[in-house]
């Protein structure tokens, strides 16, 4: 009988070789620290721009945030009180400049417009766009009806802004008449955009989560709606979390669809009916214009939507974060 060696066990030197990684060559050293240059060198290039806009968006928005702009009505006379104060003081023989404390600046519409229309468009978009996703991947998987649902989502993915927002202009403001630019059909324009991100994002996420244990779900007899209700959904939690959140972000920041919708006022309306206004849509109104009052307006309304799309993503972050514990 021939005896069969056990394997040697690794001496002192080469583990600490191993550990150390002293036996990589040389080659392989300059490639690994060049490739790890490149990534810093790439999250910089992206990083910079971003930290630039934040710092300017902060350095320019934050002398317009003052209790008065929470509180306060969209002063809506900036442009003409300009123009009548350089008449006077040009008659005057003054400097046609506008005195900054005769204008309160406030943002309080368009803060609370921007808010209502992107809930509504959510408690829309959201559980339509989950109960979508829970079709195509837990009972259409490849049928003909999910490979349409899928294709129609990609191309509503496509599609412009500005083509939602005509659409709900020519279906819902149109046949309304004075009554149809509101809230609601804010709402309607947003939540199409919303839609198909959810679908796509959510189904990604559901496809994630590995059929082990679906199939040990199955074993003890549990049905596909309860296994996708108790199993699936929970496992998959955080990732349709921060799709949904980006679908927040993208309706938060539109301008076209609000456009076309909204109606656009500068006093408040709490209600999802009658004439509403957005952030967004303050910031391309003043933005356009040539007074500092007014650029301070769209400066400062970009700080409060950047502030506050920032401000939902943390506090879905941690209320996922909570429910992945109870799990």
């Amino acid at each position: 009988m021939t005896a069969t060696l056990a394997p040697s066990a690794p001496d002192h030197d080469d583990v600490f070789d191993i550990l150390t990684g002293s036996s990589i060559s040389f080659s392989r050293r300059v490639k690994n620290r060049a490739a790890t240059a490149f990534m810093i060198g790439a999250l910089l290039i992206a990083a910079l721009p971003l930290l630039h806009l934040i710092l300017t968006v902060v350095s320019k928005g934050a002398h317009a945030i003052t209790p008065d702009w929470f509180t306060k009505d969209i002063p809506g006379n900036i442009g003409q009180t300009a123009s009548q104060q350089q008449i006077n003081e040009r008659f005057a023989g003054g400097s046609a400049t506008l005195d900054v404390t005769k204008v309160v600046l406030g943002m309080r519409p368009a803060i609370v417009g921007t808010l209502i229309t992107t809930l509504a468009a959510s408690l829309m978009a959201i559980p339509l766009g989950i109960l979508g996703a829970v079709y195509l991947n837990e009972y259409g998987k490849k049928g003909r009806l999910a490979s349409f649902i899928r294709f129609m989502s990609d191309v509503m993915t496509g599609v412009p802004s500005v083509v939602m927002g005509l659409f709900i202009y020519t279906v819902w403001v149109i046949p309304n008449g004075v009554s149809g630019a509101s809230a609601f059909a804010g709402a309607l324009a947003l939540g199409c955009l919303m839609l198909p991100i959810v679908v796509r994002s959510a189904e990604e996420m559901l496809r994630l989560v590995p059929d082990n244990l679906r199939e040990a779900s199955a074993a003890l007899g549990t049905r596909t709606w309860r296994t996708t209700l108790g199993v699936v959904l929970p496992a998959a939690l955080p990732g349709i979390t921060s799709g949904c959140m980006l679908a927040v972000a993208r309706a938060a920041g539109e301008t076209a669809p609000l456009l076309f919708t909204i109606g656009g006022v500068t006093a408040l309306n709490a209600s999802l009916s009658g004439g509403n206004t957005a952030l967004s849509m303050q910031i391309f109104a003043n933005a356009t214009e040539n007074t500092n009052e007014q650029t301070l307006l769209a400066w400062g309304a970009a700080l409060t939507l950047i502030t506050t799309v920032l401000f939902l993503t943390v506090l879905a972050r941690f209320v996922t974060g909570r429910f992945a514990n109870l799990r």
